[in-house]
């Protein structure tokens, strides 16, 4: 299997997983149930996965064996096939769909295997801007204020055209009051930051031009993966919050845990990542429901084949 044909194989395997988790955890939303909706999720991402034509290894999961029952980090999944890196969120705000609150969404990233890092389970300090900058842009070691002022530039606005997206977090008050004292604005988000760095890849329908701040290192991974796709830029750095995070880090390969992460270091080739719209928000109609089934909106990317598609499928009940 040529380079090609392997990105329209997993762009089918993901897209079909996504919309399958969309599907199900969208039964859920605003009943207040969010293990229930993201349990709901992760079988229907599995039993997608089952009986697909790879040989598939979660590398970003629901967590370990002894915390998830299924999709969990090491898991292996698919009929047989080429060796691919799997990274999964299947529902990835979960309080947002029990709240029937915007921007949840159902996210995979695929690539051959060895392609994904392998992030463990803590904080990891993300920077990242969308496509159509010059390389080396942004920076972590940069101070938020001259990050803003370099896209400014760099997209010819002032610093108050641009929007940048935070966690809405105590951790990250300091970077608030920094950018907002340099006139920049801001997006603060409940929940869901593989949906703010995301945003950054199409910030005229987002409105989100940089996303700042510190979340989960997996979801960070899957975050690379759209940004990979778009060409836009990333960074990260493991933040551990004791000794026994940095030496579980250390236990699974990264020998300097206050390295910073660059996009290759995160994704290092080809991959694919697909996205489905739980509930409605900045970039996705939600799941919609009728006699007929459901209908779902979705975002492919495809790198093998450097394709780009939005995807409205309606699907049986």
């Amino acid at each position: 299997m040529n380079r090609e044909q392997t990105g329209l194989l997993l762009s089918q395997i993901a897209l079909a997983a996504t919309e399958a988790a969309a599907i199900a955890c969208a039964r859920w939303r605003g009943l207040g149930k969010k293990n229930e909706a993201d349990q709901a999720a992760v079988d229907a991402m599995r039993k997608s996965f089952e009986h697909a034509p790879f040989s598939g290894t979660v590398v970003i999961g629901e967590g370990e064996i002894d915390e998830a029952p299924m999709l969990y980090i090491g898991e292996k999944v698919g009929a047989g096939g080429v060796a691919v890196d799997i990274a999964v969120d299947p529902l990835e705000g979960t309080k947002l769909c029990a709240h029937d609150a915007p921007n949840a969404m159902c996210v995979v990233a695929l690539a051959p295997a060895g392609g994904l890092l392998h992030a463990p389970d803590m904080y990891m300090d993300k920077l990242a801007v969308g496509p159509g900058y010059p390389a080396g842009l942004i920076d972590l070691d940069l101070s938020p204020t001259e990050n803003v002022t370099r896209l400014a530039k760099a997209k010819g606005v002032p610093v108050g055209a641009i929007r940048a997206c935070l966690l809405e977090r105590e951790r990250h008050a300091k970077i608030i009051d920094e950018l907002r004292r340099a006139g920049c604005a801001i997006r603060l988000i409940p929940d869901g930051d593989v949906a703010g760095v995301f945003w950054t890849t199409e910030s005229e329908r987002s409105g989100v031009d940089i996303y700042f701040g510190s979340g989960g290192a997996p979801e960070g991974v899957l975050a690379a993966a759209a940004i990979r796709c778009a060409g836009g830029q990333m960074q990260g750095r493991l933040l551990p919050e004791d000794e026994a995070e940095a030496a579980r880090a250390r236990a699974m390969g990264h020998a300097d845990v206050s390295k910073k992460l660059t996009l290759d270091d995160m994704v290092k080739g080809d991959v694919v990542f697909a996205a489905s719209g739980v509930t409605t928000g900045s970039m996705f109609e939600g799941v919609l429901f009728d006699a007929a089934g459901a209908r779902v909106e979705s975002l492919l990317w495809d790198s093998f084949n450097a394709r780009k598609a939005r995807v409205g499928a309606r699907l049986g009940r």
